[in-house]
């Protein structure tokens, strides 16, 4: 009985003490205020302004990968000094009496591009790995396989395994603007997965600095979004979620990181690389088998040109596809299928990005008068670029002739000079055999060894053949075609 009253009575003192909290019946008769839900996310656009960028982050996060590639130093090319490419492997030491080469291990970053698990990276985040693990955004590894390489573009696909992966779609490189913002998302310093905003700045970049060395293809957006060590192989996205560039170079001063200066390739050239190494394990490139130069204002005063628009051809292969289609030397490459060339490097891409045996039509200028060429393009191979040639003692180099106002000393080409500082097929040219330093053939580049062909786009055999080309063009620089060891260019000399 006892118990019952004193459970009866603390129910009654719950109930009032409930009661006294509903209608405020405090000692200090406030009202509780209630806690309210958190508000939701801001608006993304205030006023016409992006407020965030958090809505293409959580579209493009989940599509990148950290990397990390293991690799035996010793399977590793020795690189020729260094560059500012990102220096992102670190060397574990071996154990003790171990005679192996030390495992190098990097960590770097890559995109999944398929819903079935291909993955793109830069060539020198995996090249000579022997184990490739790849980890997912939610903290997923996977153990990846290569599926090929491509150091020419510096860029590798990898293949791991899974279906209905987040992945990104391509978005259209060529219609990137410079100005326009960019994402780059990816793993810097192996810190975790990071995103930086910024500006394309330029694009069309060239920086002679690319894994693939001479032979590399570069067609590099430039970016200030920060790009550090670990970024590379990494995403480039614009305000659409689209992938527009694989992250691949910084520039930096003395080695100290990022400095607003970063490079990303193109994902038109990245789009084009996956689909061949997916279907065959290795990318065909189109040749068209031509040198080409761009044109220097000096260049365009001795040609007599209104603007230094296309590209000069300094030099024709035999049998190759420009010599079957009529391109000569001397012919100005101003587009390619109806697309204006500026420079060099847009007409290499162009080439190289169009498979061989394509059909191509070029418009050309030939001496003021423009046509149109049609050229069925070779397959890219590598050529080995030869060092400058030195003078031998003994030969007809012991008694040059002087051309003083290029200053340098010069011979007839013979057979055995043609061979030795040529092709081996010039018939005439005077083979350079002494260049004074403080002439002006020295300013423009011209060097012991050099053969020159033309003047002004006139053959020559002799010194009094340049004298008297120099003397008609009066105040205007010269135009000489040199050959160096079988490479032809064309080079302005203003004479003094």
């Amino acid at each position: 009985m006892t118990f019952r009253i004193f459970f009866t009575t603390a129910i009654l003192a719950s109930l009032l003490l409930v009661s006294a909290c509903a209608t405020g019946l405090f000692s200090n008769g406030e009202v509780p205020v209630p806690i309210e839900p958190a508000p939701p996310p801001g608006p993304l656009v205030v006023d016409g302004v992006r407020t965030s960028y958090a809505d293409v982050v959580e579209r493009s996060s989940p599509a990148v990968v950290q990397i990390m590639a293991e690799v035996r130093s010793s399977a590793r090319q020795p690189q020729s000094g260094r560059s500012p490419l990102e220096d992102f492997f670190r060397q574990i030491p071996p154990p003790r009496g171990d005679q192996r080469p030390p495992v190098e291990r990097g960590v770097g970053s890559g995109v999944i591009v398929s819903a079935d698990g291909s993955v793109l990276t830069n060539a020198h985040v995996v090249d000579g790995a022997e184990k490739i693990m790849v980890t997912t955004a939610d903290n997923k590894e996977f153990e990846a396989k290569l599926v090929g390489i491509d150091k020419p573009s510096d860029l590798a696909v990898l293949k791991i395994e899974g279906q209905g992966m987040p992945y990104l779609g391509f978005g259209n490189s060529d219609s990137v603007r410079v100005g326009d913002i960019v994402l780059a998302i990816g793993n810097p310093l192996g810190i975790g997965q990071s995103v930086t905003a910024g500006i394309i700045s330029a694009k069309g970049r060239r920086t002679g600095l690319s894994y693939g060395g001479s032979d590399s293809f570069e067609d590099f957006l430039q970016t200030d979004a920060s790009i550090n060590r670990g970024n590379s192989g990494g995403a480039l996205v614009n305000l659409n979620g689209e992938l527009v560039g694989i992250n691949s170079q910084i520039l930096s001063a003395g080695g100290s990181g990022n400095i607003g200066i970063g490079f990303a390739i193109p994902s038109n050239m990245a789009k084009t690389v996956l689909e061949q190494l997916l279907a065959d394990g290795r990318v065909r490139r189109g040749m068209l088998g031509v040198v080409i130069q761009n044109i220097t204002p000096e260049m365009a005063q001795a040609l007599e040109l209104e603007d230094t628009r296309g590209v000069v051809v300094s030099n024709v292969r035999p049998g190759s596809s420009a010599e079957k289609a009529g391109v000569r030397v001397g012919d100005i490459i101003t587009a390619i299928n109806g697309e204006s060339v500026d420079d060099g490097n847009v007409l290499r891409n162009k080439i190289a990005g169009t498979l061989p045996g394509s059909v191509v039509k070029l418009t050309v200028n030939r001496e003021g008068a423009s046509q149109e060429l049609t050229a069925t393009l070779d397959e890219y191979d590598t050529e080995t670029a030869s060092a400058n040639p030195k003078p031998a003692e003994g030969d007809d180099a012991a008694r040059p002739t002087d051309s003083g106002r290029l200053g340098v000393s010069l011979v007839p080409v013979t057979p055995q000079l043609s061979k030795q500082y040529g092709s081996g097929t010039e018939k005439q040219g005077l083979v350079v055999m002494e260049v004074d330093e403080s002439g002006a053939a020295a300013d423009a580049g011209i060097a012991v060894g050099d053969i020159i062909l033309e003047v002004n786009r006139k053959p020559v055999a002799s010194v009094d053949e340049i004298e008297s080309a120099i003397r008609t063009a009066g105040q205007r620089p010269i135009l000489l075609l040199v050959t160096r060891k079988g490479s032809t260019m064309f080079l302005t000399v203003r004479v003094r």
